[in-house]
């Protein structure tokens, strides 16, 4: 007999907890949601933060880790996964070990080093694990220039930088690359998108929005390009739709004040004010 059930889109998201609910899983799960997928989620970490800063992070160990996502994908499934905070070389190669297993082709990573306000959260040895083991196996990654310089170990001081270093970060242009140019200064900020699968690079130009809101915008942004891919778009239009979704989502919570440092973004500004 044919079920007439319907099914949702699915997104998984591997990250840690934001108990200030601007990043990480809260963040992602926001996003999922207000792009149109249910979301679901694994906690690798539960960090202890505010929009000032990180005073903890307290890790979940791997194989409880490898367990929640096991639970997810055998029983729900999902579309994409998008992959956050992962703060060691064990974390990072069971994840990746346990991926393996399901045919996934939508993997977003977002190499997660840096917080807004300036706290590192990958420890060191873990760079070169991340950098051999886990960004080979994503469909794309979306650093931002903090993140890029330290997977690089080099300095990207302008815009001018941006096109030389953009196919480095791709794994020997295996893996799409999408370059978040909101670190540099001026009015006008280019983000930088290598499409792997077509070894095409494309400009996405938006003006600066004048706002200290800017808490877990990576965390938000990669999350907005998983939900798209999950919706069958292409990795072209999942961008751009992502980065439509973001633009709008920091200028309408440019207007509120919450907390006392970097506030978040305003994730659900399609449906209430």
């Amino acid at each position: 007999m044919k079920s007439n059930m319907k099914y949702y889109k699915r997104a998984l998201t591997i990250a840690g907890s934001d108990p200030s609910g601007g990043a990480g899983i809260q963040a992602d799960l926001k996003t999922f949601s207000a792009c149109g997928c249910f979301g679901t989620s694994a906690i690798v970490a539960v960090v202890d933060e505010n929009t000032v800063g990180v005073t903890g992070i307290h890790p979940v160990p791997a194989d409880f880790v490898t367990g929640q996502i096991t639970s997810v994908l055998d029983d729900i499934g999902t579309d994409a996964v998008k992959i956050g905070m992962l703060h060691s070389s064990e974390l990072i190669r069971a994840v990746k070990e346990t991926l393996s297993a399901y045919d996934i082709k939508n993997i977003v990573l977002d190499p997660v080093m840096v917080t807004t306000s300036g706290d590192r959260l990958l420890q060191n040895e873990a760079i070169a694990t991340l950098k051999s083991e886990l960004i080979p196996s994503a469909r794309i990654i979306t650093p931002n220039i903090p993140e890029a310089e330290i997977l690089l170990g080099c300095r990207i001081d302008s815009q001018r930088d941006m096109p030389l270093v953009i196919r480095y970060l791709s794994a020997g242009r295996k893996v799409s690359v999408l370059l978040k140019a909101g670190h540099l200064k001026g009015d006008v900020l280019t983000d930088l998108f290598y499409n792997a699968e077509t070894d095409e690079v494309t400009e996405l130009a938006s003006r600066r929005i004048d706002t200290k809101n800017t808490h877990g915008t990576g965390c938000t942004f990669s999350s907005a390009i998983a939900a798209f891919l999950a919706h069958g778009m292409s990795l072209d239009d999942a961008v751009r739709h992502a980065k439509k979704y973001m633009e709008s989502a920091i200028a309408a919570g440019a207007e509120y004040e919450i907390g006392h440092g970097h506030g978040p973004v305003h994730h659900f500004f399609k449906f209430w004010e």
